[in-house]
C-alpha cells in the first residue's frame, strides 16, 4: 500500500507545478523526458503556441490539465519593457489605463478556457522600464487560484475562475532603496499553506508579511517588518523539527511560524536589493541576493545559524538550484557556478554563450539536465553534474524573462507575446 501511495504522489508532482519554481520553489521535475533540441520557428517538438496579450514576467503554473498565468493589457498596445544589462533605475511612462487579467489555458492544447480581468484602471504605481505591471506568479493547491498584482490587490478563484474573494493591500511603494523617488513595482509571488495565502509586501515605509484565509480573504495575521523594498518570494521550509516560513530581505532574512506570523529568527549581512526566492534541500536553507557589495550566499540550518556563506559570488534576480548533491547559481550576466551544496566548495565556474542581453529567469531542471533561460529568448541545456557540458540552444525568437514551468511531459515557456509547450508528444494545432 505505501509503494501504491508514494508511486500516486510522485505522478501527482509530475503533473503539477503549483507556483513559482514548481514544488516548494525547487525547479525541479523529473521523470519528464523532455527533448534537448526544438525549434521554434519550424515547430519541431512545439506541440502548441498561444498568444498571450499584454506584458508579464509572471511564470506559468500547472494543475493537472491547466495552465494559470498572469497579465497586464496596456491600453497602450505598443508598450513594451527594455532588457539587458543596465543599471538604469528608470520607470516606464506608461501610466495608461491597464487590464489585470488571469488566464487559464488547456495543458494539452494551448486553448484558453477562460479569462477573467481582476482590475482595470490607471496604474497605482509605476514599473521599471525592465518590469511589467504583472511580475508575480499565481499560485494554486488544485482548489484556489490566488494572483497578486501588488497596488492592484490579492484575488482569489476557484479553477473555473468563479471570483472567491479579493483584497486591496494598499499602494505598495517599492523601489530603490537609496533613491525613493524611483518607483519599480512589485514581484514577491504568493503562496499557499495549509488553508493560508501568505504575502510578502516590502516597501519603502510600512512593510508587512500577511497571510489570509484561503476560502475567504480574512486576514488571519499580519507581521509587520522594518525592511527595505524586496522582490524575493517568500517559502515554506518543512523542518523536522517545525515549519518554517523564510523570507529574503534587505535588513534581515527571517524565519516566521506560518501558523502565526511569529517570527522566530533572523540573519543580517544581505544585500540592499534582494529578488531571488529562498531554496532549500535536506537540512539546509539556501537564500543568496546579488546588489555589490555584499552579494552573499548563505547555507543557513533551521533556526537561523548559518552551515557556510560566500560573499560576491550571489545572484542579483535568478533563483539558485539545488538539484542532487550540487548548487547552481546563475548570475545575471551569464556566470554560471556550480558549488558543493552541503560544504560550498566550489565545483566550476563557466560563462553561458549568450547573446548579450544577460538573464533573469531562473535555472530549472529536469532528468539531470539544467535549463537556462536568458533574456534574449535562448534556452540554453546544460548538464547537470560536477563537470560542465553545454547539451543545447534553443531560439524561442522573442524575449523571454519568466522563468518555465515543467509538468506532464512539457516544458511551459513564457516570451514576450506567447505562451509556448515543448515536448516530445504530438503537436497540436497552432493558435
Amino acid at each position: 500500500m505505501r509503494v501504491l501511495v508514494f508511486f500516486i504522489a510522485l505522478t501527482a508532482a509530475a503533473q503539477n507545478w503549483p507556483s513559482f519554481r514548481g514544488p516548494g520553489a525547487s525547479g525541479i521535475a523529473d521523470k519528464q523526458h523532455l527533448p534537448i533540441t526544438w525549434d521554434a520557428k519550424q515547430g519541431t517538438r512545439i506541440l502548441w503556441k498561444t498568444p498571450i496579450p499584454g506584458l508579464a514576467h509572471s511564470s506559468p503554473i500547472v494543475w493537472g490539465d491547466r495552465v494559470f498565468l498572469t497579465t497586464a493589457v496596456s491600453s497602450r498596445p505598443s508598450v513594451t519593457f527594455k532588457r539587458g544589462l543596465y543599471g538604469d533605475g528608470d520607470a516606464s511612462d506608461d501610466l495608461s489605463p491597464q487590464q489585470w487579467k488571469v488566464l487559464c489555458l488547456d495543458r494539452k492544447t494551448g486553448r484558453v478556457l477562460w479569462e477573467r480581468t481582476a482590475y482595470q484602471g490607471v496604474p497605482k504605481e509605476k514599473r521599471h522600464i525592465k518590469a511589467t505591471y504583472a511580475n508575480a506568479t499565481p499560485v494554486t493547491d488544485g482548489s484556489v487560484v490566488a494572483a497578486f498584482f501588488g497596488s492592484q490587490g490579492l484575488y482569489a478563484y476557484d479553477l473555473e475562475g468563479k471570483p472567491l474573494w479579493k483584497r486591496d493591500l494598499g499602494r505598495i511603494d517599492a523601489g530603490a532603496y537609496d533613491a525613493p523617488d524611483y518607483e519599480w513595482g512589485t514581484a514577491s509571488s504568493p503562496i499557499l499553506y495549509a488553508d493560508l495565502v501568505i504575502a510578502q509586501c516590502d516597501q519603502q515605509k510600512g512593510s508587512f508579511l500577511m497571510a489570509l484565509n484561503k476560502k475567504t480573504g480574512e486576514t488571519v495575521w499580519k507581521a509587520e517588518r522594518d525592511e527595505l523594498p524586496s522582490w524575493g518570494t517568500p517559502a515554506i521550509y518543512p523542518g523536522k523539527a517545525r515549519t518554517e516560513l523564510v523570507t529574503n530581505g534587505a535588513n534581515f532574512i527571517r524565519g516566521y511560524d506560518p501558523a502565526t506570523g511569529k517570527e522566530l529568527w533572523r540573519l543580517g549581512g544581505s544585500s540592499k536589493i534582494t529578488a531571488p526566492t529562498p531554496v532549500y534541500s535536506g537540512d539546509l536553507i539556501l537564500v543568496a541576493s546579488g546588489r555589490r557589495p555584499e552579494a552573499p550566499i548563505f547555507a543557513i540550518r533551521p533556526g537561523g545559524s548559518v552551515a557556510w556563506q560566500k560573499q560576491q559570488r550571489g545572484p542579483y534576480m535568478p533563483t539558485p538550484l539545488i538539484y542532487g548533491k550540487y548548487l547552481y547559481v546563475l548570475g545575471n550576466a551569464g556566470i554560471f557556478d556550480c558549488y558543493d551544496f552541503k560544504t560550498g566548495a566550489e565545483v566550476y565556474r563557466q560563462r553561458i554563450p549568450h547573446q548579450g542581453s544577460g538573464f533573469s529567469a531562473s535555472p530549472v531542471a529536469s532528468d539531470g539536465r539544467i535549463l537556462l533561460s536568458s533574456e534574449d529568448g535562448d534556452i540554453f541545456v546544460v548538464q547537470a553534474g560536477p563537470q560542465f557540458e553545454l547539451l543545447g540552444k534553443n531560439e524561442m525568437g522573442e524575449p523571454l524573462m519568466a522563468t518555465p514551468a515543467i509538468a506532464g511531459g512539457m516544458l511551459i515557456v513564457r516570451t514576450e507575446h506567447h505562451l509556448w509547450a515543448i515536448g516530445a508528444g504530438r503537436p497540436q494545432q497552432a493558435r
